[in-house]
């Protein structure tokens, strides 16, 4: 889960090292920062996987900041939980509604934490968990980062990799290059889209050793996408 990157918004501090704490030991990468106005700067240079986003806090408030964030179209899509001590089902409700996907009350286990940030993983961006995956003998191990087709491995590069593994947690679905620079390269990362053809291409040649490079599928005029 290295490459998760979670940037935590918790003005209080024993909480914030807590939590820290927490995730770095279930593999994720965290930031802590203890204000929205100090969380602005680094989601201007890169959006993590996920948001942990206290309600209360100096100066913004977590609810205000969800505000902004759902009506910015970068973060739009944004995976947000929302932490408070606010227990009542009507701020619930409210949080919810505003734009948050999940909502944990203070205070909280670590294991749970961790299982909810998990969660919102599946749902929100498959890619970045360590579920294997298999489609019609084209199985993919996320955590020993490999390949293989009926016992056979299959030799990619990281970039090819991952990309391979957002194409499998996303069939059947038609992504732009720039979708897919973003969804698998980060939108902090500054390449040209053209580059995305050519792991494409580098894909497809590995693929291609086990008969499998016709589920990479050129939609012209549109982009890319996987299906059997």
């Amino acid at each position: 889960m290295a490459d998760v990157m979670v940037l935590v918004v918790e003005d209080e501090a024993a909480i914030a090292t807590l939590i820290q704490f927490t995730l770095e030991q279930a593999g994720f990468a965290v930031q802590c920062v203890p204000s929205v106005e100090e969380a602005q700067p680094f989601l201007q240079s890169r959006l993590p996987d996920v948001l942990l986003l206290d309600w209360m806090l100096p100066g913004i408030s977590g609810i205000d900041f969800i505000r902004q964030l759902r009506r910015d179209s970068r973060s739009r899509d944004l995976p947000i939980i929302l932490l408070t001590a606010r227990g009542e089902e009507t701020d619930k409700e409210q949080g919810l509604n505003l734009g948050a996907d999940d909502y944990i009350t203070k205070p909280f286990s670590p294991r749970e934490l961790i299982a909810r940030i998990n969660a919102l993983l599946r749902r929100r961006a498959p890619q970045k968990t360590s579920i294997p995956l298999s489609i019609q003998g084209l199985e993919l191990d996320p955590v020993q980062q490999r390949v293989r087709v009926n016992g056979q491995a299959v030799a990619l590069g990281p970039s090819e990799f991952k990309l391979l593994h957002f194409f499998m947690t996303h069939p059947d679905r038609i992504y732009t290059r720039s979708q897919l620079l973003d969804q698998v390269w980060g939108d902090h990362v500054f390449v040209e889209e053209r580059t995305v053809d050519v792991h494409i291409r580098r894909l497809r040649r590995g693929l291609e050793t086990v008969g499998y490079e016709h589920l990479i599928q050129t939609v012209r005029g549109s982009g890319y996408r996987f299906s059997l």
